[in-house]
């Protein structure tokens, strides 16, 4: 029995209820999944709703009228030991002993999908994050939505959904042009033009074309252009996705917006957005009336030369998207592209989305890590490399993902290199391979994890029904968590976890304490029951930790 199971009970009632007539309420006024909570006190049960109070006014009933008609159906219910009607009309409910510890059973049973659910079933998402420019390395600024978009994908895909990884590569545009007239510089001795890219990696870059092709030297910047862009190109965006291999973020599709421009979807874009009847000429350019759906102005598609502008190619950038069949479309953007908000908003209801439904808009604040060096490749940034070669992959990962994306954050390397309780994934992984330690020690003890040994009702100790109570909350966390696109969440339970083991382990024994002469004794069912227990934190520790892209350690 846990918080789903309850939930479920009580829609069941609910509708059985209206059914019957005792309560006077439309059938869709019954929340999909009735919410359950623990009450802030254990007193008071192993779980409450307050779903009476939540419906009571909309049925013509006293709040605690209306819980008197479900608690007795709650209380025949296998597992429910007591149902209590409290203050204005809480409903607390307390299982028996055997009901709240055969969790443990499910959970080890259920194994990697326990915590998954489909409350996303069917719906089929994009999900746009990184989409750095192709021009210098990632810094510390691509650090937290790398961390953040891909733990968010594998959350929505733990619910059901259908998640397809994709970053937009900028490779249209001036910019590939000043980068391939920085490596042209470098590779000549020369200081880059202004405005160029000055970092070493440039030079890394020029070097590396030459040692292909030492003829490229002998030509003219005008017949090397090509060969420069291309080459510069390829070699960033491979630097770049081998970053995102070691920092355990995979993309399922690298999507160039140069593609887009050479295939003729900006002009097709450009004609279907006039098709909706939102678009107008003025001043010799082709605009879009943003306006129309909240945008501060109206923005401009074809300038007054002729040439499409950067808004252009997100327009057919979207309608790509829409068109490859994604009814959702979610980007994660940084600190500095607020103003993109209510225009990519605009852009879609131009396209004839739901700009409530068919679009999402993610913005991250900034983050800073306090005694981080400049990169010596790219001079002006904290490159990714060098932060994951300093923190490494589980302590950023972890980090980032254990805030808000709209709180801005400062990191303490300190903390984070630190073997100590302090640490907030030390903590977590250090559950996770005490786990794995006493499970092969009660291995070579003999307490097996074994059916005919368990018995539910035996795990009966405080700290054995708040550690249940813990893992019993897991799923509801990861959905809330994918909902909401908060991976926080996920993080913080299971650091919550983690102390409810901490505490369990310090009071209980798996492998019972030998005798005073020696001599081993035998394991009681407890030992057994509690062999289950342990091996079930294991896993909902290890379910947790994959789903923020951190390893679950054996040994620490």
């Amino acid at each position: 029995m846990n918080p789903e199971t309850l939930s479920e009970a009580l829609a069941h009632i609910l509708h059985a209820a209206i059914e019957a007539g005792e309560i006077d309420l439309p059938a869709d006024a019954v929340p999909e999944a009735p919410r359950v909570e623990r009450p802030k006190s254990r007193d008071h049960g192993d779980w409450a709703t307050n779903i009476a109070m939540q419906l009571g006014k909309r049925a013509g009933m006293n709040p605690r009228q209306f819980a008197e008609v479900l608690a007795p159906k709650l209380q025949a219910f296998d597992g429910i030991a007591n149902v209590e009607i409290a203050g204005p009309g809480f409903i607390n409910i307390t299982l028996d002993a055997a009901a709240a510890g055969d969790l443990a059973r499910i959970i080890v049973e259920a194994g990697e999908e326990f915590g998954r659910n489909d409350q996303a079933a069917g719906d089929v998402i994009n999900l746009e994050f990184v989409s750095a420019n192709p021009t210098g390395p990632l810094h510390i600024g691509h650090t937290r939505w790398a961390a953040l978009g891909d733990a968010i994908s594998r959350l929505l895909r733990a619910s059901g959904a259908q998640v397809t990884n994709e970053y937009y590569i900028n490779d249209y545009g001036a910019q590939l042009e000043t980068f391939a007239s920085s490596v042209w510089a470098r590779m000549h001795g020369n200081d880059v033009p202004e405005g160029g890219y000055p970092g070493k990696y440039v030079h890394e870059i020029a070097e590396t074309i030459l040692a292909e092709d030492p003829s490229i030297k002998d030509k003219t910047y005008e017949e090397a252009l090509t060969q420069l862009r291309t080459r510069a190109y390829e070699l960033q965006l491979a630097d770049i996705q081998e970053t995102l291999d070691d920092f355990a973020v995979h993309f399922d599709v690298w999507f160039s917006e140069s593609a887009l421009h050479e295939g003729g979807a900006v002009e097709d874009a450009l004609q279907r957005l006039k098709a909706q009847g939102h678009t107008f000429e003025d001043d010799g350019a082709f605009w879009l009336r943003t306006t129309d759906f909240g945008d501060d102005k109206d923005r401009v598609l074809i300038k007054a030369d002729n040439k499409p502008t950067y808004f252009a190619g997100d327009a057919a950038y979207y309608l790509s998207k829409k068109d490859r069949g994604f009814a959702q479309k979610i980007y994660l953007l940084g600190a500095d592209h607020h103003g993109y908000v209510n225009r990519l908003r605009a852009l879609a209801a131009c396209a004839g989305d739901d700009m409530d439904e068919n679009i999402e808009i993610l913005i991250g604040q900034l983050i800073s890590v306090d005694g981080a060096r400049l990169s010596k490749r790219a001079g002006n940034i904290i490159e990714l490399k060098d932060l994951i070669e300093w923190l490494g992959v589980d302590a950023l990962r972890y980090s980032l993902a254990r805030y808000p994306n709209d709180s801005p954050m400062e990191i303490d390397p300190d903390l984070l290199r630190a073997q100590t309780n302090d640490n907030p994934v030390f903590y977590v992984q250090y559950a996770h391979a005490r786990s794995r330690s006493a499970a092969r020690t009660a291995d070579a003890q003999g307490v097996l994890r074994e059916t005919e040994t368990f018995d539910a009702a035996a795990l009966d100790h405080p700290t054995e029904e708040e550690l249940l109570a813990k893992l019993a909350q897991f799923p509801a966390i990861v959905g809330n968590a994918a909902k909401h696109r908060q991976p926080h969440r996920v993080a913080r339970h299971l650091e919550s976890i983690a102390a409810a083991y901490h505490a369990w382990y310090a009071a209980a024994r798996i492998v019972p304490a030998p005798h005073h002469d020696g001599t081993k004794p035998v394991p009681q069912t407890v030992n057994y029951s509690r062999r289950w227990l342990n091996d079930a934190t294991t896993q909902v520790l290890a379910n947790g930790l994959g789903l923020l892209g951190v390893s679950a350690p054996e040994k620490m």
